[in-house]
């Protein structure tokens, strides 16, 4: 299907593409919340990455479910559904003022994420559709851009927002006053949120005949039995499932690792910041830089490149001493910029199964991520918050293989369908 002409569909491109950043800078205020969480609640290191498991698991449970919704009531009532779903997580949130209880919060990042997924299964397509049909790689390339630049600015937000607060300068115990301030930072934090989200639906509105005008026609829900057969699609989501979770213990950890007095010793707000400016900022160079090598270097050797500089920063943060440990560290994000892109690619290009079933499990399998950074918590509980390197190597370790295999295969199909974030 042709999309509108670009002078027409830009408005509509243009609030498509703060869809992509705003949920790329909801996510990316989970780092900053398990640091912060782990100080309200005095939880350990494995109740505090609670907060990510939740977000997997939304992928796991509604990625379908959102599927069905966009196939029976189309783009612009699924996209709105999501949006108002939210603000109702980020509402929830705000109900621990009353019951300060972390299962409650929970509760309420659990319905905010599975507006963010929903938003992702109604906006992804529509990147590709919103302007003449030769340009919708650039479109899909810069709005993953923006999605990156929303991580960035996100993780900036919360280490400021939240973790700027002074009761997170120290590690004593916090008092029942300290913990009421805390959690009211987390609360003021995700109003805010919730009154961004409030103007991109405003925003969407005022644009939705364009958008309509250029939605896909809808299809059926993804025959996910059909990927369980193929070998490909099978190794590709495992490799996916694995990078994503290796990438998200790794941030959730750094501001505690970087904070830690044996690593640099920085304060809480100070490690949010690097966070933000090396480890997501370096995933939003490489997908520049990396976009220029793609047309350049086969994709197969691209991500065994990477994959195993994953594993090499993995093992020196892991034995070296405190500031090459951090810098390997946060080196790490610069190296995670195009496994996605490349891992689902790939497993496209040679799976056995239809595109579209293998789109579905692989997103789907985003959600098997979640025991990544669930080890790396028990790791970090049992072993010390250094070992936690050892999780995400081992994950790195199978995409490279992943990759080597993939390197060796034919591809099945030359079909390229625009990529999920």
């Amino acid at each position: 299907m042709a999309g509108p002409p670009l002078n027409r569909s830009a408005p509509a491109f243009a609030s498509v593409t703060a869809l992509f950043f705003a949920w790329g800078f909801i996510c990316a205020n989970n780092d900053p919340l398990v640091a912060a969480l782990r100080r309200v609640f005095d939880l350990s290191y494995t109740e505090a990455l609670l907060t990510h498991i939740v977000f997997f698991a939304a992928f796991g449970i509604v990625s379908l479910p959102a599927a069905a919704l966009l196939g029976r009531i189309g783009a612009i009532p699924t996209m709105m559904i999501a949006l108002a779903g939210m603000i109702a997580g980020c509402l929830i949130v705000q109900t621990t003022v009353w019951a300060p209880h972390f299962l409650l919060l929970l509760g309420g990042l659990f319905v905010l994420a599975a507006g963010i997924v929903t938003l992702q299964v109604g906006a992804n397509p529509l990147a590709a559709a919103l302007g003449s049909p030769e340009r919708s790689h650039f479109r899909l390339t810069l709005a993953q851009s923006f999605n990156a630049l929303g991580v960035v600015a996100g993780v900036q937000f919360g280490a400021r927002l939240i973790l700027g607060e002074p009761v997170f300068a120290g590690s004593e115990p916090l008092s029942e006053a300290a913990r009421a301030a805390g959690l009211f930072a987390v609360q003021r934090a995700f109003l805010t949120i919730a009154m961004m989200v409030a103007v991109l639906m405003v925003t969407l509105w005022l644009v939705r005949r364009p958008i309509a005008r250029a939605a896909p026609p809808a299809q059926r829900s993804p025959d996910i039995a059909g990927a369980f057969r193929s070998r490909w699609a099978v190794f590709g989501a495992v490799a996916l499932a694995l990078y994503v979770g290796a990438e998200v213990a790794i941030g959730s950890m750094m501001i505690n690792f970087l904070a830690d007095a044996r690593t640099l010793g920085l304060s809480m707000a100070e490690a949010g910041a690097w966070l933000a400016t090396f480890y997501w900022g370096g995933a939003l160079v490489g997908r520049f830089a990396g976009s220029w090598l793609l047309t350049r270097v086969a994709a197969p050797r691209l991500l065994l490149a990477a994959a195993l500089a994953a594993v090499l920063l993995c093992g020196a943060a892991l034995l070296a001493p405190g500031p090459i440990a951090a810098g390997c560290a946060l080196g790490i994000g610069l190296f995670n910029s195009i496994m996605f892109p490349t891992i689902f690619s790939l497993t496209l290009e040679r799976s056995a199964a239809s595109p579209a079933a293998t789109s579905g499990l692989l997103c789907v399998a985003i959600s098997g991520g979640a025991m990544v950074p669930l080890l790396a918590g028990q790791v970090a509980d049992r072993a010390g918050l250094g070992w936690i390197f050892v999780v995400p190597l081992a994950a790195y370790l199978v995409v490279a293989l992943f990759a080597g295999s993939a390197g060796r295969a034919s591809p099945r199909t030359s079909m390229r369908l625009p990529l999920k974030l």
